[in-house]
């Protein structure tokens, strides 16, 4: 008997049985494993199906409701629909949770809808919301700030800068703030002609020596001789694409040709011929061709807070909010305005 069953006491049996075991345990876990995976994909599909189509009012509800989500859960969610641009789906989230859920976190939901109907460009219910927070919670910056971009959006800049006033006793830095929004309320002020408003905005200008881009564009666009009568030359590169567009009888040659990169950028366009080569390679390829080719230069703009790109200058970043921290971004393109004006000049 002790013969027949020699081989269980045997170590090479028990190392295979061991392995077997193994095995099994391990085949066993792998197949449960992509079983329960492709179940819980089944209930995220089965889920998310009930959102290709926008639910009612009564659906989304019973859905909260039924609590097969927790409230960050659905948070979340609302948050996705944001960055697809969905701001419907969104808002209708917000409100019922407003409406069905614990007051823990009401604050935060309320703050949430108010900024997702201030994207979606509803600002006055935005504005509304933010008021509804302060209204309780008078010490909550961010809707503070939020409150401060529709007032100015909405171009209420004096209720807009009574907004700085409680910031600023919460010790946030609204200085530059302050100086934007007067300069915008000038800008907007009907009760001054255009020539009024250069002198003032020059005149806030020599005060803070801020927001150089809004107050030259301005002076360029209205009374370019008081601009290059205020014109710092050391700012020059910040101010490339509206110098680039200043008509050639509003130039002052005198201020041209005694700074260095005044000269290359109008040799590049064609105006003068007082650079032969430029450490800007734009303006050095430009200066060499000498307008044979039809080629000139096209600008963007970046935000320095964010780095976020825009095909039109700024003064507050759309993306971040900042503010005043435009940077100015050129590249050679084809010039169609002169393709436009030679086509032009066929038919005559």
């Amino acid at each position: 008997m002790n013969t027949f069953f020699i081989e269980f006491r045997d170590p090479l049996f028990s190392i295979i049985v061991f392995f077997a075991l193994v095995f099994v345990i391990t085949f066993f876990s792998y197949w449960w494993g992509r079983y329960r995976r492709n179940e819980d994909s089944r209930h995220l599909d089965r889920f998310l199906r009930q959102f290709r189509s926008l639910p009612s009012k009564n659906e989304l509800k019973i859905l909260i409701t039924k609590g097969d989500l927790s409230e960050k859960s659905w948070l979340l969610l609302a948050q996705s629909y944001i960055k697809n641009g969905d701001y419907e789906k969104s808002i209708e989230i917000y409100t019922e949770l407003l409406t069905i859920r614990d007051k823990s976190n009401y604050r935060d939901t309320m703050f949430l809808l108010g900024r997702t109907y201030f994207k979606a460009g509803f600002l006055e219910r935005a504005k509304q919301i933010f008021l509804e927070i302060l209204k309780t919670n008078p010490r909550t910056p961010q809707a503070l700030h939020y409150l401060l971009l529709v007032y100015e959006y909405l171009r209420d800049y004096k209720s807009a800068l009574e907004v700085l006033e409680p910031l600023d006793e919460l010790d946030k830095d609204i200085k530059k703030d302050a100086i934007y929004l007067e300069s915008l309320a000038l800008l907007h002020d009907t009760s001054f002609s255009k020539d009024e408003k250069a002198y003032q905005l020059l005149k806030l200008y020599n005060k803070t020596h801020q927001f150089t881009y809004l107050v030259f564009e301005y002076l360029f666009r209205v009374n370019p001789k008081l601009a290059w009568e205020n014109f710092d030359s050391s700012k020059s590169d910040l101010l490339t694409d509206i110098l680039w567009q200043v008509d050639k009888k509003d130039l002052d040659l005198d201020i041209i040709l005694q700074n260095g990169y005044l000269r290359e950028l109008y040799s590049a366009r064609g105006d003068i011929s007082e650079a032969n080569e430029s450490s800007v390679f734009e303006f050095d390829v430009l200066i060499n061709l000498k307008s044979k080719v039809n080629v000139t230069l096209s600008f963007e703009y970046m935000c320095d807070g964010c780095k976020q790109m825009f095909p039109f200058a700024f003064t507050r970043c759309s993306n971040c909010h900042s503010i005043d921290t435009t940077r100015v971004e050129f590249s050679l393109s084809k010039d169609y305005h002169r393709d436009f004006s030679e086509e032009n000049n066929s038919f005559q």
